[in-house]
């Protein structure tokens, strides 16, 4: 069989996965006239609500006599892990850059790992329909870019093509016909070679996971060496060297968007096996006779940690499912199953779990997702991860490209110096500049919401782990204290009104409060205490103008990732099925005191 298996990599909102839709719709995938939702592959809530790829997803189709296996991979740095394993079962990748923006962080950082593995590159330069496209100076832009990252001979002689991915067309050449994409696929029939057919024992890398409540864990990959049949006994080398004896009860190969039972898959290519209960992500499946395990998926360390706790809040338990930690333990541990660049360790407290990933939207999304399962958890703040280099602390630095208005270029060169941010490059465009700096990750805490408020919402932010450098030094900390429930109960829009001048106010009247929940943001820098269920003292003596009416500004609502940038060393967010709260993790005032004094003492 004619098999070429590709995966497609690119920059967040590059437009890959709508030009996977047109690969679909060409490929006959669909029906004639049939009704398909934009964005087809996004098929996760959070995925299709944020607009982003979250999860890797296997597909293929027929072009011709030959079959093609699509990888369709995340965009985002923070999901990072999805995609150096997922490649593992390429021999090619896809490579979309947008016609105006030209490469991105993540751009750089997904094709760095694809030429680590020696894949061969096909590069599209998409919307090129776009007001203001520079096609061919992109396409310069994505030649230096091989250079500067140790491209061989053979894969700085890429192939291209100029696309639009909305409208399901490419060409060679920009003064082509546009048509179809037949010049894309035939690139892929051409370039991307076949893979490499290895006789002798069977071999297979374990490199995604699914899950089905009818027949359990499935596990996908390449078959690397040999054949593999249903029903065939088989051997799992798993990533500590445990050998465990099992059986490919059912072998599935993919075929458009779903899977075909079949009775047996040829070397090179990708399928999923269902009837491994102890499967992982980076097993081998090997041959009883002679058990060899494949080499272990890299992956890149975690950068960033947190504290995931059980919730301790008051009434606790009445607005989620699942709030002990024994069912938090289960959950993050399922979740290792899945996400190989995450990290989950016990603390001294039973209670809480110090879960480390790759940014604070990695860290989020699992969050999200728990909290619509009906979990019930609280986190504390994010922290960096630091090393030692010769025996002296370092940290990781993020390389941070800010695309903002001309007029608002010195606010973000000024804020990003406060927070030791090193700029390396700065390029104007069409009245909008391009930053790049090299930043602490601690630096990048806050930074977006800060610059979106100071520019009114025209900052567009990207960034990706560059390498651990020296510790830089101390950051500014937050200029502004929290204001802090001192009661339980509703709170009440008299008492907020005569509050408004202490600060601005994250929750609106009838919200029910507890003590030591943070309401709102003090205009000062210490923490203050405030009655927000304070009514107003009725009497039966009316006189007519003295009674006026409360004139509120609207609360503050910040979403998840704000929320974790924002909050203080001694404070934690509160993730209910149905809430998002900011609390002190010490509720009472007394104990908070005899805290800063035990901390001071130390």
């Amino acid at each position: 069989m004619d098999i070429r298996n590709i995966a497609i990599i690119a920059h967040v909102d590059h437009g890959k996965t709508t030009l996977v839709d047109q690969i679909l719709q060409q490929c006959s995938v669909f029906r004639d006239g049939q009704q398909v939702r934009e964005r087809f592959m996004d098929s996760g809530d959070l995925e299709r609500e944020r607009g982003i790829t979250i999860t890797s997803k296997n597909f293929a189709v027929q072009y011709g006599d030959t079959r093609i296996n699509l990888i369709d991979t995340p965009g985002h740095a923070d999901f990072g892990g999805e995609v150096e394993r997922v490649l593992k079962m390429a021999d090619g990748v896809l490579l979309l850059v947008d016609a105006f923006e030209g490469p991105m962080p993540q751009t750089r950082f997904v094709l760095q790992k694809a030429l680590q593995l020696n894949l061969t590159p096909l590069v599209v330069i998409n919307k090129v329909d776009r007001p203001a496209a520079r096609p061919e100076e992109v396409l310069d832009e994505v030649f230096g870019l091989f250079v500067d990252l140790g491209a061989s001979d053979a894969q700085l002689d890429f192939r291209g093509v100029y696309a639009s991915g909305r409208d399901g067309w490419a060409v060679d050449e920009m003064s082509d016909e546009r048509k179809n994409l037949e010049p894309l696929l035939d690139k892929i029939r051409e370039h991307v070679p076949a893979p490499v057919h290895q006789d002798g024992p069977l071999q297979m890398l374990v490199a995604a996971m699914d899950h089905s409540d009818y027949v359990g864990r499935i596990g996908i990959g390449r078959v690397v060496r040999g054949e593999l049949r249903a029903k065939q006994a088989v051997t799992l080398v798993k990533r500590d060297g445990r050998l465990v004896k099992t059986r490919a009860t059912r072998v599935y190969t993919f075929e458009n968007l779903g899977r075909a039972e079949t009775d047996h898959v040829v070397c090179g290519d990708i399928c999923a096996i269902v009837g491994m209960e102890e499967v992982d992500i980076g097993d081998t499946v090997a041959d009883p006779e002679t058990p060899e395990p494949l080499p272990l998926i890299a992956v890149d360390e975690p950068t960033l940690s947190m504290n995931f706790m059980a919730n301790n809040s008051p009434g606790y338990g009445t607005e989620g499912k699942y709030s002990t930690n024994r069912q938090l333990r289960e959950r993050l541990h399922r979740e290792l199953e899945r996400d190989v660049a995450l990290r989950v360790e016990d603390t001294a407290s039973s209670d809480t779990f110090r879960v480390s990933g790759r940014g604070i939207l990695h860290l989020s999304i699992l969050m999200e997702t728990m909290r619509r399962e009906g979990f019930e958890l609280m986190v504390g703040q994010p922290q960096v991860i630091y090393r030692e280099i010769d025996s002296r602390k370092a940290e990781p630095v993020e390389e941070l490209t800010v695309d903002v208005p001309d007029e608002h270029t010195g606010t973000v060169i000024e804020y990003a110096a406060a927070r030791k941010g090193e700029m390396i490059e700065m390029t104007p465009r069409d009245g909008r500049t391009r930053l790049l700096f090299h930043i602490p990750s601690r630096g990048l805490i806050g930074f977006r919401s800060h610059m979106l408020r100071k520019t009114g919402g025209e900052v567009v932010m990207h960034h990706r782990f560059y390498q651990y450098e020296l510790f830089k030094g101390s950051l500014p900390q937050r200029l502004t204290g929290s204001v802090i429930s001192i009661g339980n109960g509703a709170a009440v829009a008299y008492a907020l009104d005569a509050l408004q001048d202490r600060g601005r106010f994250f929750i609106a009247p009838g919200e029910v409060l507890y003590t030591g929940q943070v309401i709102g943001e003090n205009t000062r820098d210490d923490d203050i205490l405030v009655n927000a269920q304070k009514a107003k003292q009725l009497t039966n003596v009316r006189a007519s103008g003295t009674d006026k009416k409360a004139n509120l500004a609207p609360p503050i609502k910040m979403s998840l990732e704000e929320l974790l940038e924002y909050i203080a060393q001694d404070e934690c967010v509160e993730i209910t099925p149905k809430s998002l709260r900011l609390r002190k993790l010490l509720l009472d005032e007394n104990d908070r005191k005899r805290e800063a004094k035990r901390r001071q003492a130390l």
